[in-house]
């Protein structure tokens, strides 16, 4: 279980679909209530200014993000509020996660009902928001610790999020990166909606073009913890950086996340070298590990 890591900003009001609607990749018109689905929120450009988990209501929509991106995706959102009836509120409610295949079980053996989207029932938000491909479940408002849960720190969600894949804003992708370099375009774009910000760099690309990065999983072959900003080489070649670190108890060694040029395909040996150091390493492709 996993305290304080996200935050809720809903958008209320009538309008709240329609403006979502019209900046966002994700199709929120067609999300039934109830609805969880992913999304991303470009710039005109086309590059990448946020990513998130949308919950469909009636008349509100929540936004699922990070605590410490909240207010980041408030602003982010609010540059494009014109002439619309929606205001922004963020979730005052504790938030916990809990992480893993027995996610699910575990909450129900609380006596929490486990929604197939997500749920606000008595005061009580439960939503299905996989991290990657780590089954995942936010709860806001529960009153107390859930039997069955282990407290888990950052160093070890930091572990288990790199081994699902899952790129996390502002550290491993941000503002310089195009969302085909992400992986996430499958799952979090729309290209039967209509108009949103961004939308031509994404359709241009989808058709006719490809993209120079992609987002892989770097296992070390030493062990050896490089820092976050360790370039990674192949040949003479600098071709990617460490954006995210840890010790993966799964794959048994140093793991990372780097967007890693394309030529350099999954299996590749490369070298990640730092100031004062180097390792040799593998690319891979994402996930490392099936959950």
């Amino acid at each position: 279980m996993i305290r304080g890591r996200s935050a809720i900003l809903w958008v209320v009001g009538p309008d709240a679909v329609s403006f979502l609607q019209g900046i966002v990749t994700q199709d929120v018109a067609a999300m039934a209530s109830g609805d969880v689905a992913y999304s991303l929120l470009l710039e005109p450009r086309g590059k990448l200014t946020d990513a998130f988990w949308l919950l469909r209501g009636d008349d509100r929509v929540g936004v699922v993000t990070g605590r410490e991106r909240v207010e980041h995706t408030e602003e982010a959102l609010a540059r494009w509020r014109i002439r619309v009836k929606a205001e922004f509120d963020i979730d005052s409610r504790e938030i916990v996660e809990l992480w893993g295949a027995g996610s699910s079980d575990t909450v129900a053996a609380n006596a929490i009902a486990v929604p197939e989207g997500w749920a606000d029932l008595d005061g009580m938000l439960v939503a299905r928001v996989p991290l990657g491909t780590l089954p995942r479940i936010v709860i806001a408002g529960a009153t107390a610790d859930l039997d069955g849960t282990v407290p888990v720190g950052r160093v070890a969600a930091t572990a288990v999020r790199i081994e699902a894949g899952a790129a996390e804003v502002g550290v491993d992708i941000d503002d310089r990166t195009i969302p085909q370099e992400t992986g996430l375009v499958e799952e979090a774009v729309s290209f039967t909606k209509g108009c949103y910000l961004g939308q031509e760099l994404v359709a241009r690309i989808d058709t006719r073009g490809h993209v120079n990065r992609h987002l892989r999983g770097v296992v070390v072959g030493v062990n050896v913890i490089p820092p976050i900003g360790a370039r990674v080489h192949a040949g003479d070649r600098e071709v990617g950086t460490l954006t995210s670190v840890a010790e993966s108890l799964e794959v048994r060694a140093p793991v990372g996340l780097a967007l890693v040029r394309r030529e350099v395909e999954p299996g590749a040996e490369v070298i990640v070298r730092w100031d004062g150091g180097e390792a040799p390493a593998t690319v891979h492709a994402l996930p490392l590990t099936t959950f």
